[in-house]
């Protein structure tokens, strides 16, 4: 039961062949058992748990449940879940109870799901290999000394060892699609705006965006469905007509225009990732696609960008963690600035003290106009190169990651090389475009290697299409690691 999709599992709901409580107490009992050797779910409140789940049969029961009602389900512990701990993976909010739900956990439970519990990740969702938590790192369930990726490590790793059969992650660089890729899972990060952020604790607000995570495309169109929709409490969400992003699975890709941009197989990637990724594209070819090459000539240019851009936009938003209102506050002070001072240095770790530190310089009197005004220039002409490409093609296509998962600590000394793994998934974000990853394959030591899809705005449909019609043709997103499968 534990192995089978949310689509398996809904009909399993209605059919009445399971109930939700059942559900929900089995997928409890594989995080008992199981969790403590990847360190991937940090909170349980498992009558609280049980209450929702009885709830959604007693949906059920009355014929008023809908795809989602009674699925189990893990939250990044980025969002605001009311009554529950949140932490963002941090020892500044080590003990904050939310006092309100993020609009995406509020419309998740309005679908029937069942909150399961809270999934580990880099602090304040900085990182690429969730290692920078405050509870520690995340394993990788295909290799318990590899990394699961980041930020949203603790999901990918918890839908890969099927504790939970879905989970919703955050992607500012890369943090869903990035860890899918490295897990072996399917990550979607949807088009900027199309899912609201309010409750999900910011890291840099122009990049920042909410996602499902979980085995099949088909099960991220179900859960995009509910997450997506317009919150007038967030000045960036966008105010569009509900879609139903399960509407072109089944459509055929022949015709399709599949762009490869020549940058994705540069040098630096693993030819385990080109082998897989190329055999990818074949299939595409034996199913009706063309392929066109395409170029995104400043995409090299996405990790500075990137790195003076969201460290600027942290600076600002960590700003209000101060030890007054809420959160971690030092025990010793001798005044107001000793406290704030004490209290920032305790509650944060070293990478967001690293990137807050370059966020306040490049914001500094003298260094705006040099760094954070050029950064965002350069911004908008990788978003011109996206436009072009798809003058030319439907959907880009290529790695997710340039290597699949390495072991722990082997980066943690080299904050440049851990940029770098997030190459190819950068610069859709400061572009504001749709990406998904999806399992592709295996490198010669077992670990899976991720194949991302690039679609213009709002083509989210498309890309699920795309990535199912691959997946009715291939059986990558089915394997799971075997330490796991019992």
């Amino acid at each position: 039961m534990f192995q089978l999709s949310i689509a398996d599992l809904s009909q399993c709901l209605a059919r009445r062949e399971c109930s939700s409580v059942e559900l929900a107490r089995l997928f409890l009992e594989r995080i008992r058992t199981l969790n403590p050797g990847l360190n991937a779910v940090i909170t349980l409140d498992e009558e609280r748990t049980l209450a929702a789940a009885a709830a959604a049969d007693r949906r059920i029961a009355a014929g008023e449940s809908g795809p989602l009602t009674g699925i189990p389900i893990l939250h990044k512990d980025i969002f605001l879940a009311k009554g529950w701990r949140t932490t963002c993976g941090s020892r500044m909010l080590e003990n904050f109870i939310a006092p309100y739900d993020a609009h995406v956990v509020e419309k998740l439970d309005a679908a029937g799901m069942v909150n399961l519990g809270k999934t580990n990740m880099d602090e304040f969702a900085m990182g690429s290999s969730n290692e920078t938590s405050w509870f520690g790192p995340v394993r990788n369930p295909w290799r318990l000394s590899a990394v699961p990726g980041g930020s949203s490590g603790g999901s990918a790793s918890a839908v890969a060892a099927r504790l939970a059969p879905c989970a919703t992650g955050t992607d500012t660089g890369g943090s869903i699609r990035q860890p899918a890729a490295l897990t072996g899972i399917c990550g979607l990060k949807p088009t900027y705006g199309v899912a609201s952020r309010y409750g999900m604790i910011a890291f840099a607000s122009s990049l920042d965006q909410a996602g499902p995570m979980a085995k099949t495309a088909q099960d991220l169109a179900l859960m995009l469905n509910a997450m997506a929709g317009f919150d007038a409490r967030d000045s960036t969400s966008l105010e569009r007509e509900p879609e139903d992003y399960t509407r072109e699975l089944t459509r055929p890709i022949k015709g399709l225009r599949i762009g490869l941009p020549k940058e994705f197989f540069a040098e630096g990637v693993q030819p385990a990732v080109t082998k897989a990724v190329e055999a990818a594209i074949a299939q595409y070819r034996a199913l009706g696609a063309e392929i066109v090459e395409v170029s995104l000539p400043n995409m090299g240019l996405s990790i500075p960008v990137y790195y003076v851009l969201a460290p600027a936009e942290a600076s600002s938003n960590l700003a209000r963690f101060d030890g007054v209102r809420y959160g971690h506050r030092a025990a010793e002070y001798t005044d107001l600035t000793d406290m704030y001072e004490r209290t920032r240095a305790e509650g944060f770790g070293a990478e967001v003290r690293r990137r807050i530190m370059i966020g306040t310089y490049v914001l500094s009197h003298g260094y705006y106009d040099a760094y954070y005004i050029k950064a965002q220039r350069v911004r908008r002409l990788i978003a011109a190169d996206f436009a072009a490409a798809f003058e030319r093609c439907d959907v880009i296509m290529g790695p997710t990651s340039p290597t699949t998962a390495f072991e722990l600590g082997s980066r943690t000394d080299d904050p440049v090389q851990m940029y770098l793994c997030d190459i190819y998934t950068i610069a859709v974000n400061l572009a504001g475009l749709p990406g998904l990853s999806i399992p592709a394959g295996f490198d010669a030591a077992g670990l899976p290697v991720g194949l991302q899809l690039i679609g213009d705005y709002f083509s989210e449909a498309r890309l699920l299409n795309v990535a199912h019609q691959f997946q009715l043709a291939s059986d990558w997103h089915v394997t799971m690691p075997s330490s796991f499968a019992a």
